[in-house]
Formats: C-alpha cells, structure tokens, sequence
C-alpha cells in the first residue's frame, strides 16, 4: 500500500512538473518580456539530455568524458542529412541518434575493457579526434562548418497538421523550447524505467563488482556496450536540437570543455539519483551566468564553490533532499 502511495506521490509530481514548465514558465516568460529566457532554457533541457548519457555510463562503473564527441557528431549527422539530403528535421532526430550509437558500439567495443582513469582519458581524446575529424572531413566543410540550416519543417498525416513548421509559428523559440522539454521529459523517463529493470539492476551490479556479476552468469561485455550506446544515443539526439536550434555547427560547437561539464553535471546533481543530471545541469549553467559580475575572478569562484559542494555533499544536490537511492 506504501509502494502505491510513492508510486502515485512520484507520477503527480513528475505531471506538475511538467506542466509547470510547459505551461508556467510561458506564462511567465510572456508577462516580463523576457523571450531570451527561452534559448537559455531551451539549452538546460537540452544539455541535461546529454548528460543524461554520461549518467548512464556512470551506471555501469565508467568514467565518461568524451560525450562532447557524440553530442557533435549528432549535429553533423543531422545538418548534413537536412542540408544535402533534404532528409525532415525530426527524422534526423533518432537517426543521428542511432549513428552516435553505432559508433559508440564500433569505439566501445576495446575501449569499455579499461577501467577507471583508463577509460576516462580515452574519452576524454575521444572529443579532440571528434573536433580534428570535423575540420579535414570534406563534408563536413572544415572550419566554416555549416550554416544557414533551415528550421523544421512541419508534420502532416493524412492532410492533418499535427506540428506545424518552424518557420511558419511567431515565436519559434516558443516552439524548440516546447520539444526541448518534452525530449528532456520522455529521457527522464526512459532513465527512470532503465533504473527500475532488470537490465539496470543488472548494470548496477557491475558498478559494484564486475567479477562478482561475470561469475554468477551476467554478460558483462554485452551490458557495457548497451549502456555506452544509449549514452551515446542520447549525446547524438541532443546535439541534433542543438545544430538545429543555432542553424549552424562548427567543429568547436562541442569541445573537451563541453564533454568536462557534462560529468560535472552529473557529480553535482547527484550519481545516485536519476535527475541529477537534470539538477546539476541547471545550477552549473545557471551559477557560471550568476558569478559573471566577478569579472576576473569568476573562474576562481566558480571552481571554489564546485569542490567545496562536492567534499561538503559528495553525494550531490539532491541528496540534501532525497534518501540515497538510484531508482529516485
């Protein structure tokens, strides 16, 4: 009866949120004028997309610094799938997805063996190989990048408009912030299920032990792939909104820097739950704008406050809140 109550408590809350921010915030953005507010907001959901991937990586007991890699090959895949091809917009999507996963399988494949700090530098070179390919691959047009690509275009079925062009709506920065969060919804969930199933129990025991889970029978190579390919799956999505929302990509679109906050997102939002990455997100994007006034002095203030939430709550933000658990 307990387990009903949370169960129900969870799912009303997760429907206010949302519609908190797909109604309440539009409201709110639309009474002070501020339609800035949206691009800004737009990026949040969107980054916490891609970190959302790294979580992933953390599941399985893998320090992931290379998701800036995925996040810029997804916004190539799908620029040039728009720009060359004429391929729609929202086709893109999971197909730039599912290119950042093939790849992710194909690196995954001897990298996933290492382990620790190992693993970490490897991906953490991942995003320069990424960044070197970008600039000397003829398609992808070098430094220039590429540019002007147009906004989504509408979908139709069977003469019903079911979303409407981008370039056609008054405010299109409305309409990316619209899909950005119901993106940022539908990965939360599907996180929140993983966390719950027998494959992320499974992956969980390999955070704990690997040999442990190899002796009673658990595929470990197998679990390792899938996760690093979701998390690559999720990079690529969220790096296909991004080409598309700026209209351009450019080789230093997503940089070691990028791939760095990425996992700060994480840590500081909390590896044991899954909307840390959510959270973290938000108050690294949101505290580095804050301490802009510093001048200066705003990288070393920055860097202060990171490493003394991080001794003072090495579990994250959320654990301030919320018992430790991973299925939270």
């Amino acid at each position: 009866m307990r387990k009903s109550r949370t169960a129900t408590l969870r799912i009303v809350s997760a429907i206010l949120f949302l519609l908190a921010l797909l109604v309440a915030v539009p409201l709110l953005i639309s009474a002070t004028g501020r339609s800035d507010l949206y691009y800004t907001l737009t990026s949040v959901a969107l980054l916490s997309i891609i970190s959302a991937g790294v979580w992933i990586t953390f599941y399985i007991g893998r320090i992931n610094i290379g998701q800036g890699a995925y996040a810029l090959m997804g916004g190539y895949v799908s620029a040039i799938l728009v720009m060359n091809y004429g391929v729609s917009f929202w086709l893109t999507l999971p197909l730039a997805g599912l290119f950042c996963a093939a790849a992710s399988v194909l690196i995954g494949l001897p990298i996933l063996r290492l382990r620790g700090v190992y693993f970490a530098m490897v991906t953490l070179v991942l995003t320069e190989v990424a960044r070197l390919l970008a600039l000397a691959l003829p398609i992808t047009n070098g430094a220039s990048g590429i540019v002007s690509i147009p906004l989504p275009t509408g979908i139709s079925l069977f003469g019903l408009t079911l979303v409407p062009g981008f370039a056609t709506v008054a405010n299109p920065r409305l309409a990316f912030y619209i899909v950005a969060v119901l993106l940022m919804a539908l990965c939360f969930l599907g996180l929140y299920r993983l966390a719950h199933s027998r494959i992320g129990q499974l992956c969980q025991s390999l955070q704990q032990n690997e040999e442990l889970a190899s002796s009673i029978g658990v595929n470990i190579a197998y679990l390792r792939v899938i996760a690093y390919a979701l998390s690559s799956f999720l990079g690529g999505v969220g790096g296909a909104m991004f080409a598309s929302i700026s209209q351009s990509i450019y080789p230093s679109s997503f940089t070691v820097a990028d791939s760095v906050n990425f996992m700060l997102n994480c840590f500081l939002g909390g590896l044991g739950y899954v909307l840390g990455p959510m959270l973290g997100t938000f108050v690294l994007y949101f505290g580095w704008d804050l301490l802009f006034q510093t001048g200066e002095f705003q990288l070393l203030i920055f860097s202060t406050l990171l490493i003394v939430l991080m001794l003072v709550l090495p579990n994250g933000l959320l654990s301030l809140a919320l018992p430790r658990k991973r299925s939270l």
